[in-house]
């Protein structure tokens, strides 16, 4: 076991998505999982009917809890529901010493289209949380929110990510999957340059949970020591695996195979 990964985000009672994703993807790579619960939700893979937040000093207490005992090699930053909660959590990761790599994901909408954060949210992560993000990690939808650019194809996907990096990010990674076509294209934008990786689109329903566990697979490889175009990269790889041998559970959008890592051993 390496690499110990403090996951910041709201918990999923179906297990596709959330905490309960992310535990399952920082232990099927390898890493050490770490919680602090920013929401209980209710949902299942036909869609969310309910997202009760954790008082703001909750979630603090949970941070510290871990941060002075366990410890973590990299944080990763989920579903937040409301601005005060993302205010609380900027605040309290800017006074962490060390530089422990931060990955963001912009969780604003769930797989089934509904809505998971507040009025307000996209703009206080834009300035709070984004420059303190090794990496933040939107899809299409998201991506337009943040930075306001319409985006269509590849040119325009880099066009956001470099708006996100502009405003502090140490790198975006803009993930094609809710485009069209066959191949879907993810663009990582750093400060030095633009790097796409392509797959080819799986014909399937079951996504629920795709930006989690991406997200969490980035930052179990930074966790670990590898650096950021190879954790994603391992990460892109990781989650198409998981789609593909994803167990077809549920009516709607159904979960991924997180452990498939652990089945092929």
């Amino acid at each position: 076991m390496q690499g110990r990964v403090l996951i910041i985000a709201g918990s999923d009672p179906s297990g596709g998505a959330g905490i309960q994703a992310d535990i399952k993807t920082v232990t099927a790579l390898g890493g050490y999982a770490a919680t602090a619960i920013t929401a209980l939700t209710v949902q299942n893979t036909m869609g969310v009917t309910g997202v009760h937040p954790t008082p703001p000093d909750i979630i603090a207490a949970q941070i510290d809890a871990v941060l002075s005992d366990i410890g973590a090699d990299a944080i990763k930053i989920g579903m937040i529901g409301d601005v005060e909660t993302v205010e609380l959590i900027a605040a309290r990761l800017a006074k962490l010493e060390d530089a422990t790599p931060i990955v963001l994901d912009p969780v604003l909408v769930a797989s089934s289209g509904d809505a998971l954060a507040g009025e307000g949210v996209a703009a206080a992560i834009i300035e709070k949380l984004a420059p303190l993000c090794a990496i933040i990690t939107p899809n299409i939808i998201e991506a337009e929110a943040l930075t306001g650019i319409k985006v269509r194809d590849e040119d325009t996907m880099a066009a956001a990510g470099a708006a996100l990096v502009a405003h502090g990010a140490g790198a975006a990674l803009v993930k094609g999957g809710h485009g069209r076509g066959d191949i879907i294209k993810d663009v990582l934008v750093t400060v030095a340059g633009e790097r796409v990786f392509s797959n080819p689109r799986i014909d399937t329903t079951s996504t629920h949970g795709t930006g989690c566990t991406l997200a969490s697979a980035i930052a179990t490889g930074l966790a670990q020591g590898m650096a950021l175009p190879g954790a994603v990269k391992r990460a892109i790889s990781y989650v198409h695996k998981a789609i593909l041998m994803a167990p077809g559970y549920g009516e709607g959008h159904g979960p991924l195979n997180h452990t498939h890592t652990l089945e092929s051993r």
